[in-house]
């Protein structure tokens, strides 16, 4: 279980530096995967970070009405990209992959915002929303 753990933390570290650079040049996440110019530490973007980053473009109105729904005081377009696109992986994560426990998905968020996030605040930031979206999914209508 800790080498799928490892390979999944390093998937979401590829995936989120894509999701990043789609925000940035304006591009689907799916053009910039399968061009030459994006950005992995891997080398290749593995199964994993291919399918959150399909699931992530493919449900973004979705992630984002969620994250508009439970980010108190901060309109989606005033956030720092990095904590965006953390977030929008996250929720998607933690809406469709079901063999990601909730707070998996919330712990690799926060560490992606300790070593990316834009502002002292992003780990704490990125903490409290998804923690409301998972007590809205543990609630009711969505939990997995």
């Amino acid at each position: 279980m800790p080498a799928k753990r490892h390979e999944r933390t390093s998937a979401r570290r590829c995936a989120l530096q894509v999701l990043y650079q789609s925000e940035v040049l304006e591009e689907p996440p799916s053009n910039i995967a399968a061009g030459e110019q994006h950005i992995d530490e891997a080398g290749i973007l593995d199964n994993y970070a291919l399918a959150l980053l399909a699931g992530v473009q493919a449900h973004r109105e979705s992630i984002d009405d969620y994250l508009k729904n439970t980010s108190e005081n901060w309109a989606l377009e005033r956030m720092p990209i990095v904590d965006r696109s953390i977030l929008r992986l996250a929720v998607y994560e933690m809406l469709h992959v079901e063999d990601v426990p909730l707070s998996v998905s919330i712990n690799e968020a926060v560490e992606l915002a300790k070593d990316f996030g834009g502002e002292d605040e992003s780990p704490r930031f990125v903490n409290g929303v998804l923690g409301r979206i998972a007590k809205t999914l543990e609630e009711g209508s969505h939990g997995k």
